[in-house]
């Protein structure tokens, strides 16, 4: 799972994510409310694990802006604070389970594998983009154009499934290697406009729409 991990305090976030990595998720670490706002916005996380004492904003104000704007991505609080008010205030605006530090790291991967299994049997498994022409099924990884299936290899279609998750969204080159390839990549990074390229002839030309400067989106 792809995880937005907003937590300000360096020796919990570091051995967190790192574990997270190790137990097979890819996750992206912030250390501040407006970061980690700007960050949930563009939809393409399965889950955002959420501090509540945070700079800038807050863990509360973030879930509820959230929510107030449609954002519907599971949130896990981790959080110090485990009084009874602030748990139900968690819960309430928009939190789907709440752990209080310290916490057990099998603990959170259960938490992670329940509230994943709610999103996916709350909504469809599958996504529409490029004018209603692609579709992909997030759960068994297939893609299709035109009605027809395409066999994608297994970094194809996550930068596909990237793009596709919020369609009209430009994402830079540098967006695109740390959600696809990993923050710790140390490739060429234009190894990105390689992947495109084979998308495209894949798909077809205009699939993928890209503008010097800005990146890329699908429509």
């Amino acid at each position: 799972m792809r995880l937005l991990f907003v937590e300000d305090d360096e020796r919990i976030g570091e051995p967190t994510a790192a574990a997270l990595g190790e137990a097979g998720h890819q996750v992206a670490w912030v250390t501040d409310g407006e970061e980690g706002l700007a960050e949930a916005r563009s939809g393409a996380y399965g889950a955002i694990l959420l501090d509540v004492m945070l700079p800038q904003l807050d863990g509360f104000d973030l879930a509820s802006q959230l929510r107030r704007e449609g954002v519907n991505t599971p949130i896990v609080y981790l959080t110090a604070r485990g009084d009874l008010d602030d748990r139900v205030k968690g819960l309430d605006i928009g939190g789907d389970a709440y752990l209080v530090k310290p916490f057990e790291l099998p603990e959170l991967l259960a938490t992670l594998r329940a509230v994943a299994r709610r999103a996916e049997s709350a909504g469809s498994s599958r996504l529409v983009f490029g004018d209603d022409r692609g579709q992909l099924d997030t759960r068994t990884r297939q893609a299709w154009w035109d009605g027809a299936e395409v066999g994608l290899t297994g970094r194809e279609y996550e930068l596909l499934e990237t793009l596709a998750l919020t369609p009209g969204r430009w994402f830079t080159r540098d967006e695109l290697l740390d959600r696809v390839w990993g923050p710790d990549f140390m490739g060429e990074p234009r190894i990105v406009d390689v992947y495109v390229s084979y998308l495209r002839r894949k798909l077809a030309d205009d699939a993928i729409h890209s503008v010097r400067g800005r990146g890329y989106r699908v429509p």
